[in-house]
Protein backbone atom coordinates (compact mmCIF):
# COMPACT_ATOMS: atom_id res chain seq x y z
CA UNK A 1 0.00 0.00 0.00
CA UNK A 2 0.98 3.65 -0.27
CA UNK A 3 0.66 6.14 2.57
CA UNK A 4 1.32 9.84 3.07
CA UNK A 5 4.42 10.70 5.11
CA UNK A 6 5.60 14.05 6.49
CA UNK A 7 9.18 14.25 5.23
CA UNK A 8 10.04 17.65 6.75
CA UNK A 9 10.22 21.20 5.52
CA UNK A 10 6.53 21.43 4.59
CA UNK A 11 6.73 18.39 2.31
CA UNK A 12 4.56 15.29 2.26
CA UNK A 13 5.16 12.25 0.06
CA UNK A 14 3.41 9.03 -0.89
CA UNK A 15 5.62 6.12 0.17
CA UNK A 16 5.21 2.37 -0.15
CA UNK A 17 4.56 0.22 2.92
CA UNK A 18 3.72 -3.47 3.33
CA UNK A 19 0.02 -4.20 3.70
CA UNK A 20 -0.45 -4.71 7.45
CA UNK A 21 -1.32 -8.04 9.05
CA UNK A 22 -2.94 -8.08 12.51
CA UNK A 23 -1.12 -9.72 15.37
CA UNK A 24 -2.72 -10.98 18.58
CA UNK A 25 -5.15 -8.42 19.97
CA UNK A 26 -4.98 -6.31 16.80
CA UNK A 27 -7.22 -5.44 13.88
CA UNK A 28 -6.66 -4.01 10.42
CA UNK A 29 -9.02 -1.22 9.41
CA UNK A 30 -9.69 -0.45 5.75
CA UNK A 31 -9.70 3.35 5.84
CA UNK A 32 -12.67 5.15 4.33
CA UNK A 33 -11.96 8.67 5.66
CA UNK A 34 -8.93 10.23 7.35
CA UNK A 35 -9.17 13.78 8.64
CA UNK A 36 -6.53 16.50 8.64
CA UNK A 37 -5.88 17.99 12.09
CA UNK A 38 -4.26 21.31 12.95
CA UNK A 39 -1.90 19.56 15.36
CA UNK A 40 -0.39 17.73 12.35
CA UNK A 41 1.00 21.01 11.07
CA UNK A 42 3.71 20.85 13.73
CA UNK A 43 5.11 17.75 12.05
CA UNK A 44 4.47 19.05 8.54
CA UNK A 45 6.36 22.29 9.27
CA UNK A 46 9.36 20.75 11.08
CA UNK A 47 12.50 21.40 8.98
CA UNK A 48 14.12 18.40 7.35
CA UNK A 49 16.42 16.52 9.71
CA UNK A 50 15.13 18.24 12.85
CA UNK A 51 13.43 16.55 15.81
CA UNK A 52 9.65 17.25 15.73
CA UNK A 53 9.64 17.18 19.52
CA UNK A 54 7.70 13.99 20.22
CA UNK A 55 10.34 12.61 22.57
CA UNK A 56 10.66 9.35 20.61
CA UNK A 57 13.20 8.55 17.91
CA UNK A 58 11.38 6.96 14.99
CA UNK A 59 12.85 3.90 13.32
CA UNK A 60 11.67 4.99 9.88
CA UNK A 61 8.96 6.83 7.96
CA UNK A 62 5.50 6.80 9.51
CA UNK A 63 2.15 7.16 7.74
CA UNK A 64 0.49 10.38 8.91
CA UNK A 65 -3.13 10.91 9.96
CA UNK A 66 -4.61 10.48 13.44
CA UNK A 67 -8.32 10.90 12.60
CA UNK A 68 -9.04 7.49 11.02
CA UNK A 69 -12.39 5.93 10.29
CA UNK A 70 -13.22 2.84 8.25
CA UNK A 71 -14.24 -0.82 8.20
CA UNK A 72 -12.51 -3.71 9.97
CA UNK A 73 -10.83 -5.80 7.28
CA UNK A 74 -9.02 -8.40 9.40
CA UNK A 75 -8.93 -9.51 13.04
CA UNK A 76 -5.97 -11.02 14.90
CA UNK A 77 -5.92 -13.87 17.38
CA UNK A 78 -7.54 -13.35 20.75
CA UNK A 79 -9.84 -10.49 19.77
CA UNK A 80 -13.27 -10.87 21.37
CA UNK A 81 -15.92 -10.66 18.60
CA UNK A 82 -17.96 -8.44 20.91
CA UNK A 83 -15.15 -5.93 20.64
CA UNK A 84 -14.37 -6.11 16.93
CA UNK A 85 -15.61 -8.15 13.96
CA UNK A 86 -14.77 -8.08 10.28
CA UNK A 87 -17.15 -5.61 8.65
CA UNK A 88 -17.63 -3.38 11.70
CA UNK A 89 -17.66 0.35 10.91
CA UNK A 90 -15.23 1.91 13.38
CA UNK A 91 -13.35 4.99 14.53
CA UNK A 92 -9.89 4.60 16.05
CA UNK A 93 -8.65 6.31 19.21
CA UNK A 94 -5.19 7.38 18.11
CA UNK A 95 -3.32 6.77 21.40
CA UNK A 96 -2.48 3.23 22.51
CA UNK A 97 -1.08 2.46 25.98
CA UNK A 98 -0.26 -0.71 27.85
CA UNK A 99 -3.94 -1.77 28.29
CA UNK A 100 -3.02 -2.89 31.84
CA UNK A 101 -2.53 0.13 34.08
CA UNK A 102 -5.32 1.88 35.96
CA UNK A 103 -5.32 4.80 33.53
CA UNK A 104 -5.59 2.66 30.40
CA UNK A 105 -8.27 0.49 31.96
CA UNK A 106 -10.26 3.63 32.75
CA UNK A 107 -10.21 4.48 29.03
CA UNK A 108 -7.48 7.15 28.91
CA UNK A 109 -4.62 5.49 26.96
CA UNK A 110 -2.94 8.83 26.12
CA UNK A 111 -2.18 9.12 29.85
CA UNK A 112 -0.82 5.57 30.23
CA UNK A 113 1.11 5.10 33.49
CA UNK A 114 3.73 3.04 31.66
CA UNK A 115 4.17 5.34 28.67
CA UNK A 116 2.44 5.34 25.32
CA UNK A 117 3.14 2.36 23.10
CA UNK A 118 1.90 4.08 19.94
CA UNK A 119 0.29 7.24 18.63
CA UNK A 120 -1.24 6.34 15.30
CA UNK A 121 -0.19 8.86 12.69
CA UNK A 122 2.75 10.12 14.75
CA UNK A 123 4.84 7.25 16.17
CA UNK A 124 3.04 4.42 14.35
CA UNK A 125 1.36 4.25 10.95
CA UNK A 126 -1.83 6.28 10.82
CA UNK A 127 -4.88 6.78 8.66
CA UNK A 128 -3.50 8.48 5.53
CA UNK A 129 -3.24 5.09 3.79
CA UNK A 130 -5.62 2.37 2.59
CA UNK A 131 -5.10 0.27 5.75
CA UNK A 132 -4.31 0.88 9.42
CA UNK A 133 -3.25 -1.73 11.96
CA UNK A 134 -4.43 -0.87 15.47
CA UNK A 135 -5.03 -2.45 18.86
CA UNK A 136 -8.54 -3.86 19.05
CA UNK A 137 -8.95 -2.01 22.36
CA UNK A 138 -8.65 1.27 20.44
CA UNK A 139 -11.51 0.80 18.00
CA UNK A 140 -14.92 2.32 18.71
CA UNK A 141 -17.95 1.36 16.67
CA UNK A 142 -19.36 4.08 14.44
CA UNK A 143 -23.16 4.49 14.69
CA UNK A 144 -24.92 3.47 11.48
CA UNK A 145 -26.44 6.95 11.18
CA UNK A 146 -23.01 8.60 10.84
CA UNK A 147 -20.90 8.85 7.70
CA UNK A 148 -17.24 7.86 7.65
CA UNK A 149 -16.30 11.54 7.28
CA UNK A 150 -18.30 12.37 10.40
CA UNK A 151 -16.51 9.54 12.20
CA UNK A 152 -13.14 10.95 11.16
CA UNK A 153 -14.06 14.35 12.61
CA UNK A 154 -15.32 12.82 15.86
CA UNK A 155 -12.11 10.75 16.10
CA UNK A 156 -10.16 13.86 17.08
CA UNK A 157 -11.32 17.48 16.71
CA UNK A 158 -15.04 17.10 17.39
CA UNK A 159 -14.45 14.53 20.11
CA UNK A 160 -11.93 16.87 21.74
CA UNK A 161 -14.51 19.68 21.82
CA UNK A 162 -17.15 17.36 23.27
CA UNK A 163 -14.84 16.14 26.05
CA UNK A 164 -14.00 19.72 27.04
CA UNK A 165 -17.68 20.69 27.10
CA UNK A 166 -18.37 17.76 29.42
CA UNK A 167 -15.55 18.95 31.71
CA UNK A 168 -17.25 22.35 31.81
CA UNK A 169 -20.63 20.71 32.55
CA UNK A 170 -22.47 22.85 30.00
CA UNK A 171 -26.22 23.30 30.46
CA UNK A 172 -29.07 25.31 29.03
CA UNK A 173 -28.62 27.89 31.80
CA UNK A 174 -25.18 28.88 30.54
CA UNK A 175 -23.63 31.40 28.22
CA UNK A 176 -20.54 29.81 26.66
CA UNK A 177 -17.72 31.78 25.06
CA UNK A 178 -15.69 29.84 22.46
CA UNK A 179 -12.44 31.52 21.46
CA UNK A 180 -11.22 30.39 18.04
CA UNK A 181 -13.47 29.03 15.32
CA UNK A 182 -11.22 26.56 13.59
CA UNK A 183 -12.46 22.93 13.39
CA UNK A 184 -12.31 22.33 17.18
CA UNK A 185 -13.87 25.69 17.99
CA UNK A 186 -16.64 25.23 15.42
CA UNK A 187 -17.30 21.80 16.89
CA UNK A 188 -17.55 23.38 20.36
CA UNK A 189 -19.98 25.96 18.99
CA UNK A 190 -22.13 23.28 17.36
CA UNK A 191 -22.09 20.90 20.33
CA UNK A 192 -22.44 23.63 22.94
CA UNK A 193 -25.51 24.97 21.18
CA UNK A 194 -26.94 21.45 21.00
CA UNK A 195 -26.40 21.13 24.76
CA UNK A 196 -28.56 24.22 25.21
CA UNK A 197 -25.97 26.93 25.88
CA UNK A 198 -26.06 30.40 24.38
CA UNK A 199 -22.76 30.49 22.48
CA UNK A 200 -20.67 33.60 21.84
CA UNK A 201 -18.06 32.76 19.19
CA UNK A 202 -14.78 34.68 18.80
CA UNK A 203 -12.39 34.70 15.87
CA UNK A 204 -10.32 37.24 13.92
CA UNK A 205 -11.45 35.90 10.51
CA UNK A 206 -14.83 37.02 9.17
CA UNK A 207 -15.45 33.82 7.19
CA UNK A 208 -14.94 31.72 10.32
CA UNK A 209 -17.40 33.88 12.25
CA UNK A 210 -19.92 33.41 9.44
CA UNK A 211 -19.53 29.65 9.77
CA UNK A 212 -19.90 29.93 13.55
CA UNK A 213 -23.30 31.55 13.02
CA UNK A 214 -24.27 28.66 10.73
CA UNK A 215 -23.15 26.25 13.46
CA UNK A 216 -25.41 27.79 16.10
CA UNK A 217 -23.57 30.76 17.63
CA UNK A 218 -26.02 33.28 19.08
CA UNK A 219 -23.46 36.09 18.82
CA UNK A 220 -20.07 36.52 17.15
CA UNK A 221 -17.23 38.86 18.13
CA UNK A 222 -14.14 39.82 16.12
CA UNK A 223 -11.33 40.89 18.50
CA UNK A 224 -9.71 42.85 15.66
CA UNK A 225 -12.74 45.12 15.51
CA UNK A 226 -13.72 45.51 19.17
CA UNK A 227 -12.48 44.79 22.67
CA UNK A 228 -13.71 41.20 23.07
CA UNK A 229 -14.12 41.24 26.85
CA UNK A 230 -16.09 44.49 26.72
CA UNK A 231 -18.26 43.06 23.94
CA UNK A 232 -19.01 39.94 25.99
CA UNK A 233 -19.79 42.00 29.08
CA UNK A 234 -22.24 44.02 27.01
CA UNK A 235 -23.93 40.82 25.81
CA UNK A 236 -24.23 39.44 29.36
CA UNK A 237 -25.59 42.41 31.28
CA UNK A 238 -22.14 43.43 32.50
CA UNK A 239 -21.40 40.21 34.40
CA UNK A 240 -19.67 37.95 31.89
CA UNK A 241 -20.29 34.40 30.74
CA UNK A 242 -20.63 31.38 33.01
CA UNK A 243 -18.29 29.31 30.82
CA UNK A 244 -15.51 29.81 28.30
CA UNK A 245 -13.26 27.64 26.18
CA UNK A 246 -10.07 28.52 24.35
CA UNK A 247 -9.27 26.56 21.20
CA UNK A 248 -6.92 29.17 19.71
CA UNK A 249 -3.80 28.00 21.54
CA UNK A 250 -2.67 31.61 21.95
CA UNK A 251 -1.89 33.44 25.17
CA UNK A 252 -4.14 36.36 24.30
CA UNK A 253 -6.97 34.00 23.35
CA UNK A 254 -6.74 32.15 26.65
CA UNK A 255 -6.64 35.34 28.67
CA UNK A 256 -9.66 36.66 26.76
CA UNK A 257 -11.59 33.46 27.54
CA UNK A 258 -10.72 33.69 31.23
CA UNK A 259 -11.54 37.38 31.60
CA UNK A 260 -14.81 36.92 29.71
CA UNK A 261 -16.21 34.80 32.55
CA UNK A 262 -18.09 36.15 35.56
CA UNK A 263 -17.51 35.47 39.24
CA UNK A 264 -17.29 31.71 39.86
CA UNK A 265 -16.82 31.27 36.10
CA UNK A 266 -15.22 28.19 34.58
CA UNK A 267 -12.78 28.22 31.67
CA UNK A 268 -11.32 25.26 29.77
CA UNK A 269 -8.01 25.29 27.89
CA UNK A 270 -8.02 23.06 24.80
CA UNK A 271 -5.63 24.63 22.27
CA UNK A 272 -2.04 23.35 22.53
CA UNK A 273 1.10 25.47 22.81
CA UNK A 274 2.18 28.88 24.10
CA UNK A 275 1.58 30.28 27.60
CA UNK A 276 -0.86 32.55 29.41
CA UNK A 277 0.36 35.45 31.53
CA UNK A 278 -2.31 36.17 34.10
CA UNK A 279 -2.71 38.15 37.29
CA UNK A 280 -3.49 35.47 39.87
CA UNK A 281 -5.29 37.82 42.25
CA UNK A 282 -7.33 39.84 39.76
CA UNK A 283 -7.95 37.10 37.18
CA UNK A 284 -8.55 34.13 39.46
CA UNK A 285 -8.65 34.52 43.25
CA UNK A 286 -10.89 37.56 43.55
CA UNK A 287 -13.23 36.23 40.87
CA UNK A 288 -13.29 32.67 42.29
CA UNK A 289 -12.68 31.33 38.78
CA UNK A 290 -11.68 27.77 37.85
CA UNK A 291 -9.40 26.79 34.95
CA UNK A 292 -9.62 23.29 33.48
CA UNK A 293 -7.27 21.57 31.09
CA UNK A 294 -8.75 19.03 28.69
CA UNK A 295 -6.60 16.73 26.55
CA UNK A 296 -8.41 14.89 23.76
CA UNK A 297 -10.92 12.34 25.16
CA UNK A 298 -11.29 8.88 26.63
CA UNK A 299 -12.24 5.84 24.58
CA UNK A 300 -15.74 5.90 26.09
CA UNK A 301 -15.84 9.66 25.55
CA UNK A 302 -15.25 9.03 21.84
CA UNK A 303 -18.21 6.64 21.80
CA UNK A 304 -20.38 9.09 23.75
CA UNK A 305 -19.61 11.92 21.34
CA UNK A 306 -20.54 9.77 18.34
CA UNK A 307 -23.78 8.75 20.03
CA UNK A 308 -24.64 12.38 20.84
CA UNK A 309 -23.96 13.53 17.28
CA UNK A 310 -26.09 10.70 15.88
CA UNK A 311 -29.02 11.23 18.26
CA UNK A 312 -29.11 15.00 17.66
CA UNK A 313 -28.56 14.69 13.88
CA UNK A 314 -25.76 17.26 14.06
CA UNK A 315 -24.14 18.27 10.73
CA UNK A 316 -20.57 17.49 11.80
CA UNK A 317 -19.61 16.38 8.29
CA UNK A 318 -19.99 19.97 7.09
CA UNK A 319 -16.87 20.86 9.09
CA UNK A 320 -14.99 19.53 6.08
CA UNK A 321 -14.64 22.13 3.35
CA UNK A 322 -12.17 20.15 1.21
CA UNK A 323 -12.11 16.50 0.18
CA UNK A 324 -8.94 14.92 -1.18
CA UNK A 325 -7.49 11.68 -2.53
CA UNK A 326 -4.15 10.46 -1.17
CA UNK A 327 -2.26 11.42 -4.34
CA UNK A 328 -3.36 15.03 -3.72
CA UNK A 329 -1.56 15.04 -0.35
CA UNK A 330 1.02 17.75 -1.18
CA UNK A 331 -1.66 20.11 -2.48
CA UNK A 332 -3.98 19.34 0.46
CA UNK A 333 -1.35 20.17 3.08
CA UNK A 334 -0.14 23.28 1.25
CA UNK A 335 -3.67 24.66 1.46
CA UNK A 336 -4.22 23.48 5.04
CA UNK A 337 -0.93 25.08 6.12
CA UNK A 338 -2.29 28.51 5.14
CA UNK A 339 -5.07 28.16 7.75
CA UNK A 340 -7.41 30.22 5.59
CA UNK A 341 -9.88 27.46 4.77
CA UNK A 342 -11.76 24.90 6.82
CA UNK A 343 -10.97 21.27 7.53
CA UNK A 344 -9.79 18.75 4.94
CA UNK A 345 -10.36 15.01 4.72
CA UNK A 346 -8.85 12.22 2.63
CA UNK A 347 -11.55 9.91 1.29
CA UNK A 348 -10.63 6.41 0.15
Amino acid sequence: MQGLVFTGGREVELMSFPDPTPGPGEVVVAIRASGMCGSDLKFYRTPKGEDPGIGIKLAGPVVAGHEPCGVIEAVGAGVDPRQARIGDRVMVHHAHGCDCCRTCRSGWPQMCDNGLEAIYGITANGGHAPYLKAAASNVVKLPDALSFKTGAAVACGTGTAYSALKRLDVSGDDTLVVVGQGPVGLSATLLGSALGARVIALDIEAHRLARATEFGAAHVVNPRETDPVEAILALTGGRGAELAMDTSGTGVGRLTALRATREWGRMCVVGEGHNMDLDISADMLRKQRTIYGSWVFSIMGLADCARFVAERHLPVETLFTEEWSLDQGPEAYRLFDQQTSGKGVFVL
